[in-house]
């Protein structure tokens, strides 16, 4: 046996005696609710912090100013980092692990308690428990089996934890980066643990008012529906969807474009014609495509369905139905930089070791915080605690759960890589 082989199992067995802790950490994280919206989410960040204490781990506190937060649509947003570094400064890499605590809200259909953090068969069930408050736990308990067993005498880990990934990451850790209070040389953010993403989606989300004039449900025609107009918004949007199933990615796990049309409001009450009426709309880039042309086509298409419905009816002046349209997100594609093949290398060779299979280097049509780092040149892969699918984790929905088994083996993994990347 290699020494490195043994410091592996060594790393396994110190992960293996401490693992009823680390899952206590992970369930008090999951109890402490961080639904975005609204997005109140400094207290969990406290509570964070306040666990972390009590292992030994100082946590920054970066608090964005709360006129941006506000502005941005949120109530609260205090990011974490918590440096660790080893032998002289500048001596190695930095490589930070990156995971957010906020989550979309629970919604209906749960069959526990969504902030109950409850075990059951082997899963841990809660909202988060699968994205990505889980790999607060992986990450953490990474670094502690590397201090306590590996002790680098070289290099330096980063714990980024952030609480904006559900609106676009601008101040989570994209505002750590703008602000100069990061600059790693690798990272790996949360993911699940049978593939290793090095590829992912970019997501453009736009809100659309339509216009048109109120008039009593009795004299509609002294009104202009806006409601009508919309659905023949709708139904242009939607039919897009058609062509891009023709428009394919060449990258591994990831299909073709998308859109989606997420939230309607509209109409003031039943016996009124509705004068206004609001979309937000969500359009799945995939890598190959250019975010400007893409939403250019986005806008024809919107007003060139505006412009058919007002000539339809003859409409004109201030009888015309008009609509105003707001960028709400514009998230690029991530596409892989030269430098994480030493990620990717190092994942690989512990996840088929620990796993029975090699996981995949692929694409997702997820859109993630990493490509904020790799927009900066740092080179990055999604890897974590997690089922072989978003569906399998129910993210996103009614009884969201983790594997604890899962928890257990990737915590390993990153262990493990934090050796060989550290070396």
């Amino acid at each position: 046996m290699t020494t490195n082989n043994a410091t592996y199992d060594a790393l396994d067995q110190w992960i293996d005696q401490h693992f009823d802790e680390q899952v206590q950490f992970f369930q008090k994280l999951v109890q402490v609710p961080t639904d975005t919206p609204p997005g109140d989410n400094t207290p969990h960040a406290e509570r964070t912090a306040e666990l972390l204490q009590a292992m030994g781990y100082t946590a920054e506190k970066h608090e964005v100013p709360q006129a941006d937060v506000e502005a941005y649509g949120m109530t609260s947003i205090t990011n974490l980092i918590v440096r660790r570094p080893f032998g002289a400064a500048g001596s190695g890499r930095t490589i930070a692990l990156n995971a957010h605590g906020d989550v979309v809200p629970p919604g209906e259909g749960w069959s526990h308690d969504p902030y109950g953090a409850r075990i059951v068969d082997g899963k841990l069930y809660g909202r988060a428990a699968a994205v990505s408050k889980c790999d607060f736990s992986t990450f953490t308990y990474a670094l502690r089996a590397l201090e306590a067993v590996a002790k680098p005498s070289k290099g330096a880990v980063e714990l980024h934890f952030t609480y904006d990934e559900e609106f676009g990451g601008l101040l989570g850790p994209g505002w750590l980066l703008e602000k100069g209070l990061t600059k790693p040389d690798l990272m790996v953010a949360a993911g699940f643990s049978y593939e290793v993403v090095v590829a992912h989606n970019g997501c453009l989300q736009m809100e659309i008012t339509v216009h048109g004039k109120m008039a009593h449900a009795a004299v509609p025609h002294t009104g202009v529906d806006a409601l009508q107009a919309t659905v023949a918004i709708m139904n242009d949007l939607y039919a897009e969807n058609t062509a891009y199933q023709k428009v394919c990615s060449k990258v591994e796990g990831i299909k073709h474009p998308y859109l989606n049309i997420g939230r309607i409001e509209g109409g003031t009450n039943t016996n009124v014609i509705p004068g206004k009426v609001l979309l937000k709309i969500d359009r799945r880039m995939i890598p190959e495509e250019n975010p400007v042309e893409v939403e250019a086509h986005i806008r024809q298409v919107i007003a060139k369905a505006v412009e058919r419905f007002n000539s339809e009816r003859g409409y004109q002046g201030d009888d015309a139905v008009r609509i105003d349209i707001k960028r709400l997100l514009l998230a690029n594609a991530m596409t892989p930089l030269a430098g994480n093949q030493p990620l990717v290398d190092a994942i690989q060779t512990h996840g088929e070791a620990l796993f029975g299979e090699k996981p995949p280097a692929v694409g997702t049509p997820l859109y993630t915080d990493v490509r904020l780092y790799v927009e900066r040149g740092i080179p990055g892969v999604i890897y974590g605690a997690g089922p072989r699918t978003v569906l399998e984790s129910h993210a996103k929905r009614a009884d969201e759960r983790l594997d604890l088994e899962d928890l257990r083996r990737a915590t390993k993994v990153i262990a493990r890589s934090l050796v060989d990347l550290l070396a």
